[in-house]
């Protein structure tokens, strides 16, 4: 079933809120085996909420619009949908008890504030529609049906939204799509883009289902294998050999299997393992590699320290730097990313070191050490190595795929060490 959603509100156009609604059901409606084809966001204007909602039952099949159900003037969703399906409105009995014991709870433990009248806007409701009750505020949620369309209709905020769809729309859903569609993601490093693309050539243009869909992160290239079937069991089975392909392709370079697992949750799965320590000594970064393993819960079992020396005194102080290097080789160099890398390991006391120096810019490149120039060291169980790298684009963007470089490099240093 072809399936659009709508979200409805001016704040929404202006930004003083992030539309979160479409993004949590767009992804529900993936694991129904549902095409969302459209999604689209219209203010709270009547003549402009017409011809948006027109235009969504001529082209789907459901459509899910969200906010809108309130008790104010603006709140017109409930009444253009209905004006446009040929609904008419009536008093929801059942509606009007629950609104009641809620206002009078509310107005218990809120005695200062007034309740207003016009909260009895949201029992009214179309003439035949599935009523949702919602017990996290006042108004209903709606689903409407005629003639092969249906319109559902939910209040806008996720507090609401979400705990209604689990509970109502779901399960009406899934009745009426019998397949589903299941996802595994297989996350690589290492690797770019396109020569993860080539290595898949052969298994995209044969692929009917499971499908296999790549996209490209800063210093990652994610591929999504997708499946539908009758039930998530089947799913599984029909997704594991594809898997099991893509490991066998790239070896090494697959840091995860799972959606939720970052690049560096997977160094440091790898540190506990090997019960391993990490400093880290950053330069053009300024700590931003640091940043990201940080994010990781339960990380001080392995990450000691980290420094950020980002001067040539610094670098000579903290992590023991030659100075002969600094003036022969310079700050961006091999030479220098060994020493800072194997100073830091000696300084912090850890069994792996990570160290970048580079130039991010805008400013300071020369034509034999161009701005993107970033030289990398790790010092692993004993053993020093390095990686030159040359990054394109702005200044945020040349550190960012060093950051993303720099934990590939921890974790390739990691498995190949003993």
């Amino acid at each position: 079933m072809v399936t659009e959603l709508i979200a409805v509100g001016t704040e929404i156009l202006l930004g003083n809120i992030v539309n979160t609604n479409s993004a949590y059901l767009s992804e529900k409606c993936a694991e129904l085996g549902l095409a969302v084809y459209y999604q689209s966001v219209v203010g709270d204007n009547p003549d402009r909420m017409k011809s948006v909602i027109k235009t969504a039952l001529d082209r789907s099949d459901v459509i899910i619009l969200t906010g809108g159900l309130g008790p104010t003037e603006d709140d017109l969703t409930k009444e253009i949908t209905a004006e446009v399906m040929g609904f008419p409105l009536v008093e929801d009995a059942h509606t009007k008890e629950l609104m009641e014991a809620y206002l009078q709870e509310y107005e218990k433990n809120h005695p200062q504030r007034r309740i207003t009248k016009n909260n009895y806007k949201q029992t009214m409701v179309p003439k035949d529609s599935i009523v949702m009750d919602n017990h996290n505020g006042t108004a209903p949620g709606l689903i409407m049906e005629k003639k092969g369309k249906t319109a559902i209709l939910l209040p806008g905020p996720p507090n609401e939204m979400i705990p209604m769809f689990e509970e109502s729309v779901y399960p009406y859903l899934r009745k009426k799509q019998p397949e589903i569609i299941y996802s595994r993601m297989v996350k690589i490093s290492g690797i770019g883009e396109s020569q993860v693309a080539e290595e898949i050539q052969d298994l995209i243009e044969k692929q009917t289902n499971p499908t296999i869909a790549p996209y490209a992160k800063t210093g990652e290239v994610h591929l999504r294998v997708t499946a539908k079937a009758e039930n998530e069991k089947k799913c599984k089975e029909m997704i594991k050999p594809v898997v099991r392909e893509l490991k066998k392709r790239f070896g090494k370079n697959v840091f995860a299997t799972k959606e939720d697992k970052t690049l560096e949750e997977a160094v440091v799965d790898i540190l506990k393992e090997k019960h391993m320590t990490l400093s880290l000594a950053e330069s053009c970064t300024g700590g931003a590699v640091a940043a990201r393993i940080v994010n990781v819960p339960g990380v001080s079992d392995v990450l000691m320290c980290g420094y950020v020396t980002y001067t040539n005194h610094a670098k000579r102080k903290c992590l023991g730097v030659k100075k002969s290097t600094l003036k022969n080789e310079g700050a961006v160099s091999a030479k220098c990313a060994k020493e800072m890398a194997k100073g830091g390991a000696k300084a912090a006391e850890t069994d792996v070191c990570l160290s970048v120096t580079g130039l991010a810019g805008p400013g300071g490149g020369t034509e034999e050490t161009p701005v993107g120039t970033v030289f990398m060291g790790c010092t692993c169980a004993g053993k020093t190595t390095t990686r030159e790298f040359h990054f394109t684009g702005n200044r945020s963007r040349i550190r960012g795929q060093a950051v993303a470089q720099a934990l590939t490099f921890i974790r390739d240093s990691l498995l190949e060490s003993v």
